[in-house]
C-alpha cells in the first residue's frame, strides 16, 4: 500500500507530514500516540466486559433495541423480519448483534452485548493494523483514539446500540477505500482494496443512514483524484473508482427498495419508540444548524490548542464571531439543547437563577471561538493538507453529514451521541493540523474517556 503515486492527492508522507513535524520527530510523537490508544483501547474493553458480565438487565436505548435483535436472532434474515423492523437505525446493525446471539447460544442479551462489544474490538484492530500499512499511520491512530475516548464509545461498546458495527464497516471501509483512491497506479492490490472498502461503506449506510455522506464525500474526492494529470492519464483508474462507488450504493438500494424508502417501517409509522417519534423524509433548516453546533462541540476537545495559535490580527474577529454566534444560540437554546450531557449540565447549572443560560453561553462562544479558530488554521495549512487524502476525504464528510440533515423530517430529536458517527474523521482532522500529543491534549482526552465510563456506569446504579 506504500506505492509512490507522483502527484496524487495523497502523497506519501514527504508531501504532507513532512511539513508539519520532521522525521524522527514524527516518529516520536506516533510513537506516543499508540501506546495512549492501546492504554484507553485496554481500558474501554476491560470495563465494557465487566459491565456485561455485572449488569443483567436492559439499560439506555435497549428496551427498544432488544426488540429487532430478538425478531432477527429468532426468525432470521427474510423479507418479513426486515419489514416488520421497529427501531429507526438499518437492519445490519442488528443483525450483527443477532448473529453473536444465535452464535453465543446463551442468554440472549447478554450475547447480543459481546457481539456489540466485538465490533469495536475488531474496528480498534483493523484501524492498527490498517494503519501500519497506509501513508498516513499516525492521522489514523488520532482517528481511533477521537472514536475511543467519546464520551458515548462506552455505551456504544457493551448495550445494544449500533454504532459499534456502523463504525466497523464505515471506518474500515474508508480507511481502504482512501488507500486505493490516493493511488493513480491501480494495482491488483488497490482495485481490491478499492471494491472492499467501497462495499463496506455501502453495508455502513444500511447500520446508519447516517452514514449516507460517506457515498458522496466518496465520490467529490474521486472527481478531485481524477482533474488531477497523475489520475486522468491513467484509464483503468476512472473505470475502478467508478466500480467501487457502484458497488458502495448495491446494499444501500437492496434496504431502500425492501422498505420502500430510507427509514425503517416501525420509524415511518411512528411505531418505534411507542408513537413519540416519528422520522420522514422532509425539509428541516433549523436540523443542520443544530448538527453543525454539536459538531463543533465535540471538536473542542481534539482542536482547543487552535484557540492559542491563531494569530493575533484574528483573534479579534474570530472573538466577534463568537460572541454574535454565541448570543444567538443562546436566545434560540430550546432548539439547540438536544438530548446529551451538554443539555444534562445547562438543567444541573439552571438550579441557580440564570445559571444555565451564563453557562449556556459561555460554552457556546467557546465552541465558535474554537471553531473559527480551526478553520483558520485548516486555511493556513490548506496547501500541506490537499495531500493529505485522510483529511480532505474527512472534511467532505463532515459537511456533507451536516448537509444531509436538511432532509430529516420529522420530530425525532439530535441526540449528540449521534456524533460518535463523525468521531475518527474529527480525529483525522485534528491530528491532519495538531499532529503533536502534548501534555494538555493528553488530559483533555483522558478527561473525555473517563467521562465516558461515568456514562456508562451510571446504568449500573440505576441511573
Amino acid at each position: 500500500m506504500r506505492a509512490d503515486s507522483g502527484q496524487s492527492l495523497s502523497n506519501p508522507s514527504d508531501s504532507f507530514s513532512n511539513r508539519v513535524l520532521p522525521g524522527a520527530a514524527e516518529q516520536a510523537w506516533s510513537g506516543r500516540l499508540v501506546r495512549f490508544v492501546i492504554v484507553v483501547l485496554a481500558l474501554n474493553v476491560v470495563s465494557a466486559a465487566l459491565f456485561i458480565g455485572m449488569v443483567n438487565r436492559q439499560v439506555y436505548d435497549e428496551p427498544y433495541n432488544i426488540f429487532d435483535v430478538h425478531n432477527y436472532a429468532t426468525r432470521g434474515l427474510s423479507m418479513e423480519t426486515l419489514l416488520s423492523h421497529r427501531n429507526p437505525p438499518g437492519p445490519t446493525g442488528f443483525l450483527w448483534m443477532s448473529a453473536g446471539v444465535r452464535l453465543l447460544g446463551g442468554e440472549e442479551l447478554r450475547d447480543a452485548r459481546i457481539a456489540t462489544l466485538t465490533s469495536w474490538i475488531l474496528l480498534a484492530a483493523g484501524i492498527l493494523f490498517g494503519a501500519r500499512n497506509s501513508r498516513f499511520p499516525q492521522l489514523w491512530y488520532g482517528a481511533l483514539l477521537a472514536m475511543l475516548v467519546f464520551p458515548h464509545a462506552l455505551e456504544a461498546s457493551a448495550t445494544l446500540l449500533t454504532e459499534g458495527p456502523s463504525l466497523l464497516f464505515a471506518v474500515l471501509g474508508a480507511l481502504a477505500w482512501i488507500e486505493f483512491a490516493s493511488d493513480p497506479n491501480t494495482t491488483p492490490r488497490l482495485f481490491t482494496l478499492g471494491l472492499l472498502g467501497g462495499l463496506s461503506m455501502g453495508v455502513a449506510v444500511t447500520c446508519r443512514q447516517y452514514n449516507l455522506a460517506l457515498l458522496p464525500a466518496a465520490a467529490l474526492f474521486a472527481l478531485c483524484q481524477w482533474r488531477r494529470p497523475a489520475f486522468s492519464d491513467k484509464s483503468r483508474w476512472p473505470f475502478s473508482a467508478i466500480l467501487s462507488l457502484a458497488l458502495a450504493v448495491v446494499p444501500v438500494l437492496l434496504m431502500v427498495l425492501v422498505w420502500k424508502g430510507i427509514s425503517s417501517p416501525g420509524m415511518a409509522t411512528g411505531t418505534s419508540y411507542d408513537h413519540m417519534w416519528k422520522a420522514t423524509v422532509g425539509l428541516n433548516l433549523a436540523r443542520p444548524l443544530v448538527v453543525a453546533f454539536y459538531t463543533a462541540v465535540y471538536l473542542v476537545p481534539l482542536t482547543f490548542p487552535t484557540m492559542f495559535q491563531m494569530k493575533a490580527s484574528r483573534r479579534q474577529r474570530a472573538l466577534l464571531i463568537a460572541v454574535l454566534g454565541g448570543a444567538v444560540i443562546t436566545f434560540f437554546s430550546s432548539m439547540f439543547l438536544q438530548p446529551g450531557p451538554l443539555n444534562s449540565l445547562i438543567r444541573f447549572a439552571s438550579r441557580v437563577p440564570y445559571g444555565g443560560t451564563a453557562l449556556f453561553a459561555v460554552i457556546a462562544v467557546i465552541v465558535i471561538y474554537n471553531a473559527v479558530s480551526t478553520c483558520f488554521l485548516l486555511w493556513e495549512q490548506r496547501q500541506a493538507l490537499s495531500s493529505c487524502a485522510p483529511a480532505v476525504f474527512a472534511l467532505l464528510l463532515v459537511v456533507f453529514f451536516v448537509a444531509e440533515q436538511v432532509g430529516v423530517g420529522g420530530n425525532l430529536p439530535f441526540y449528540d451521541r449521534y456524533v460518535l458517527q463523525l468521531a475518527p474523521f474529527l480525529g483525522l482532522i485534528a491530528f491532519a493540523i495538531l499532529p503533536r500529543l502534548t501534555t494538555v491534549r493528553v488530559l483533555a482526552l483522558a478527561g473525555m474517556s473517563i467521562l465516558s465510563h461515568i456514562m456508562l456506569w451510571r446504568f449500573a446504579f440505576g441511573s
